[in-house]
């Protein structure tokens, strides 16, 4: 059944929505990927925050059209069957999702992305996003990396402490 022009301008407006609000969206090919892949995607999609859509690519670029940060956007690769993954909260959330899941299926293409300001990123630059560490493991390094010299430095004080101690206790007894 075809959509009605109304339910077309509803979804329009639904992408621009997440367009405007999206720190990054990837696009994605997946010709070939089966419903229950697809399904599992969405799943572990919505665990991390990212909304995954499938629509008409000419939908999509109305989309683009209708948001101010996205109009002058190059979307002329947007053609075939693609999905759209949009994340409010996380910049790679979007491309590790799709990453660790087209390691099961390669039929999943990443075909570019577009950052908040509109900005467009390649296939490759979204696959080598795809595969940063996460941004908890990233701040966890960072601390422990701003942490070891001072743990290194308390250990010494606390090596030579506990001599100094134990030297004044010999010679008090």
């Amino acid at each position: 059944m075809a959509l009605t022009k109304d339910k077309k301008n509803e979804i329009v407006k639904e992408l621009a929505d997440l367009l405007a609000g999206s720190k990054m969206t990837v696009v994605v090919k997946y010709e070939g990927t089966t419903v229950a892949a697809m399904q599992e995607l969405r799943r572990k999609a919505e665990e991390n925050g990212t909304t995954v859509k499938v629509v008409k690519n000419r939908l999509v670029q109305k989309a683009f059209e209708a948001t101010s940060s996205h109009k002058d956007s190059d979307t002329s690769n947007l053609q075939g069957m693609l999905m759209y993954a949009f994340n409010a909260n996380d910049e790679v959330a979007p491309a590790q999702v799709i990453h660790e899941m087209a390691k099961s299926e390669s039929q999943l293409e990443f075909i570019g992305a577009f950052d908040a300001t509109g900005k467009v990123l390649t296939g490759e630059e979204v696959k080598a996003l795809a595969q940063l560490p996460s941004r908890e493991v990233m701040i966890a390094t960072v601390i422990n990396t701003l942490k070891s010299p001072v743990n290194n430095v308390t250990g010494a004080l606390r090596g030579n402490l506990h001599g100094l101690l134990d030297a004044v206790a010999a010679k008090a007894a």
